[in-house]
């Protein structure tokens, strides 16, 4: 490779080559020259903030235009040095008018005393005191959200119990969840008329969006809750297997309304999946649709549903307002399910069913990738929690509206539902496939403020072209989860919105919430995380659950702080002291949570998750994780679309031996012979000498989970199984085989 081209060689041919017009490149050259003579040529970061806050590289300009000028600003930017490359910047007035930004005002001078200075840069002391003192920030921050108590709490945390880990939040207090996302966040709200939900069809693209208002949501919550009051008993698990539509959101909130339990089921998920959520959950019958309508095509649900269970069904139509299947005779079809309520003297009358916050009222589900899933109860309090994060860290308020491609059968379902009613935000939903133009466009439409993505479907919107054309500009922010994020893909995704940040977010269905995550007082760099979330403490350990010095840069597992507001105290199913706590080591008298992810600590303190700990490998003595690995062959050709990092312990003993699983760009064809030498030499030169690449595989995409997690350990199996038959294999030998695997190199 011949050395990089820095911001103040680009010239104007090389402009002209990322398909800029000639008009363009010549305008965009001198804006270039203007911003790099700003007094800032000697320093990359603030040559980037100059040409962002100036808004030089447009949305509709050519995507290899913004990579070729990011590249070449940080050119010769060494991060081992400095940290990893910013991209935003928060500014000093946008900051006042954040949601925390505002309390920080009020409350940080009280709070810090003469250290508080301002939002931005008191930042890490306002979140420090958070931690060291839970009750005051959740006390001041439970006064902002839509959260109406039936009977207040004694008190914000009770620690008494020195038999639980995380304390007692809370304690002593009723209120109704899903009533409060009912509520108006403001009395000036003429009538209620604030608009709760927007949604299209995906074979509507054309008309406008549709609109739900918070009193039109709230009439078809009561008319549903009372249909389930007339078939249910207080405490009764109701399944949900079906799109997140805006009628799964009325019957997710109408079943806790109702003071039933709602089981989350995703609704990818085959016959067998169900049936074992259903019979861990002991659910007493399962909404669903007859069928699926996504991309255009039409896919049978009720007929999985019903080879799952032999409960209840009550069966919505995807299409029009009538179901065209046959049912079995214990099942109900929607319309005669709500026509008992409708013949009531107050069908759109019904009182919530109040209970103690540390009721169960959504039970979901871990991947379970092998074995039963881990049956996860959400309280009342873990809606609270993750309300309280996107309003801390997403910044949403009222007026906002959010949108993020995910089905009630994950978390990002709840916590996108909470996360809106309880902040007074409208909830855009999508009812069909997120893969095209047409999701696009919705959200263009919709007037989106917040989109919420997973990496691998941006890894789509950019490679496939298919967001072309389309204005992103009224997003505020972008938020990812889910898995590892592409530096060059969210480079892209920020570039539609001119360069608004994409704040990573991680965590677990058992925390209902993020526990790292990025934030608007903060700046930005790709693909990292730059804070805990508010009130979260924790600590990277090394081989030996030995805590690393704060602030140091350092790899290891992390230990949360067993004070932890939203998470999770039992499971149904599986011994919960033994998979969060049992061998976890102390801090100063607290014994650490278990969460399994490992984390990297760079210079300026910002993190990245390199996968679950189950996902490292030693290679020549050394620890390394597969996504470390995967970012740097990601980046090593461009015939590349996603990498995989596997390994296996050879046969006969020795070095654990390194596999690179490999999808190719539409188009491409590259021999995996090509690749293994490729990839030997980034990894070498990247990271560390002595690795080497033993195996390369080329498939057309990978094993994943329903929710989109990568299965490493079938691409292990299948590993394993290549080494026992050596070169020239038939794939369709394998037992199971994986048929996407196309080619082979040893």
């Amino acid at each position: 490779m011949g050395k990089a081209t820095t911001i103040q060689e680009l010239g104007l041919q090389e402009l002209l080559n990322t398909g800029l017009t000639a008009h363009d490149a010549k305008l965009l050259q001198i804006e270039l020259k203007d911003a790099i003579n700003g007094g800032f040529s000697s320093n990359p970061v603030e040559i980037w903030r100059q040409i962002t806050s100036r808004m030089l590289l447009k949305p509709y300009y050519p995507h290899s235009l913004h990579r070729l000028v990011y590249n070449s600003v940080y050119a010769n930017y060494d991060a081992s040095v400095h940290g990893p490359p910013l991209y935003w910047f928060p500014s000093e007035l946008d900051s006042l008018q954040t949601n925390l930004g505002r309390i920080m005002e009020t409350h940080g001078p009280k709070l810090l005393g003469a250290a508080y200075q301002d939002p931005i840069t008191s930042y890490k002391q306002f979140h420090k005191f958070s931690v060291q003192h839970p009750e005051v920030y959740w006390s001041i921050v439970l006064e902002k959200l839509s959260i109406r108590f039936h009977q207040p709490p004694r008190c914000i945390l009770d620690t008494s119990d020195k038999s639980k880990h995380g304390g007692t939040w809370l304690p002593g207090s009723v209120l109704n969840i899903a009533e409060c996302c009912l509520l108006s966040t403001n009395e000036e709200d003429a009538e209620n008329e604030k608009v709760a939900i927007v949604w299209r069809d995906e074979r509507y693209d054309h008309l406008d969006v549709n609109k739900m208002t918070l009193n039109e949501l709230r009439r078809q919550v009561m008319l549903v809750a009372n249909a389930l009051k007339g078939l249910f008993s207080k405490g009764d698990p109701i399944a949900i297997d079906m799109p997140m539509t805006v009628t799964a959101v009325t019957i997710y909130l109408a079943i806790i309304y109702s003071g039933l339990v709602v089981v989350s089921i995703a609704d990818s998920f085959a016959s067998k999946e169900i049936a074992t959520r259903l019979r861990v959950s002991k659910a007493k019958a399962i909404f669903t649709q007859d069928y699926i309508i996504r991309g255009g095509k039409k896919f049978p649900l009720y007929s999985r549903v019903v080879k799952a269970t032999n409960c209840r069904v009550i069966v919505l139509p995807a299409i029009g307002e009538n179901i065209d299947i046959q049912l079995r005779k214990q099942d109900i079809s929607w319309e005669d399910f709500l026509s008992s309520a409708k013949n009531s003297p107050r069908p759109y009358n019904c009182g919530a069913v109040y209970q103690a916050a540390d009721a169960v009222t959504n039970i979901l589900f871990s991947s379970g990738t092998t074995g039963d899933p881990k049956a996860i109860p959400w309280t009342q309090i873990s809606p609270i929690r993750g309300a309280a994060d996107g309003w801390a860290h997403m910044d949403i308020q009222p007026g906002e509206v959010f949108s993020w491609p995910t089905n009630l059968g994950w978390v990002m379902g709840p916590i996108l539902l909470y996360s809106c009613f309880l902040n007074g935000a409208t909830i855009a939903l999508y009812h069909g496939s997120p893969l095209g133009h047409g999701f696009g466009k919705f959200i263009q439409d919709a007037g989106v403020t917040i989109l919420g993505t997973v990496p691998s479907l941006v890894k789509s919107w950019n490679s496939t072209g298919c967001m072309e054309g389309l204005d992103w500009t009224k997003i505020k922010l972008f938020a990812t989860t889910g898995e590892a994020s592409n530096v060059d893909d969210d480079l892209w995704l920020s570039s539609r919105a001119y360069y608004k940040p994409v704040l990573e977010c991680c965590g677990g269905t058992e925390l209902a919430s993020s526990y790292i995550q990025g934030n608007l007082l903060q700046p930005q760099t790709f693909g990292a995380f730059s804070s805990p979330s508010m009130t979260t403490g924790f600590l990277i350990l090394d081989d030996h659950g030995v805590p690393f010095p704060d602030d140091q840069p350092c790899v290891g597992e992390v230990g949360l702080f067993s004070i932890y507001m939203g998470a999770t105290d039992r499971l149904l199913n599986a011994d919960h002291e033994e998979i969060y706590f049992k061998g976890m080591p102390s801090y100063k008298g607290m014994q650490l949570r278990r969460h399994g992810d490992i984390i990297k600590r760079m210079i300026g303190d910002y993190y990245v998750v390199q996968g679950r700990a189950d996902d490292t490998m030693n290679l020549g003595g050394i620890k390394t994780s597969s996504i470390e690995i995967e970012r740097v062959c990601e980046q090593a050709d461009v015939s590349i679309m996603e990498t995989a990092a596997v390994s296996c312990q050879p046969a006969n003993g020795g070095p654990e031996l390194l596999a690179i699983f490999v999808v190719l760009k539409k188009g491409f064809n590259t021999e995996p012979d090509k690749l293994k030498m490729i990839f030997s030499k980034a990894i070498q030169r990247n990271l560390n000498p002595l690795f080497k690449v033993s195996f390369v595989r080329i498939a057309p995409e990978f094993p994943r989970t329903a929710s989109n997690k990568l299965l490493r350990r079938v691409l292990r199996d299948q590993l394993k199984w290549y080494q026992s038959k050596g070169k020239g294999i038939n794939i369709e030998e394998t037992p199971n085989p994986d048929k996407s695997v196309t080619n082979i190199a040893i």
